[in-house]
């Protein structure tokens, strides 16, 4: 004989799914509040832009100065490959 399902029985299933999704939801809060409160950390003076020159693309503004920046050996052409590649 079939056993009926009991009311109750289907009511906590569906609740069990809405635990991992309550824990989803407040990570994802609980992330963008974070991503919101170190962005403000910052103290940046201003949004950084790039300007192009003649021959060069020169970083203003923001909060990385171009001596915090790596060095270059110099320029590269277009269609060169990296450094690493195979050809």
């Amino acid at each position: 004989m079939a056993r009926a399902q009991h009311g109750t029985t289907a009511r906590a299933k569906s609740r069990t799914g809405l635990l991992p999704l309550a824990a989803g939801i407040l990570s994802a809060v609980a992330l963008t509040g974070a991503a919101f409160a170190t962005v403000e950390a910052a103290a940046c003076t201003g949004p950084a832009q790039y300007i192009r020159h003649d021959n060069h693309i020169e970083l203003i503004g923001g909060c990385i100065s171009g001596s915090e920046l790596p060095a270059t050996t110099g320029t590269r052409s277009s269609n060169a490959l990296p450094e690493n590649s195979k050809p």
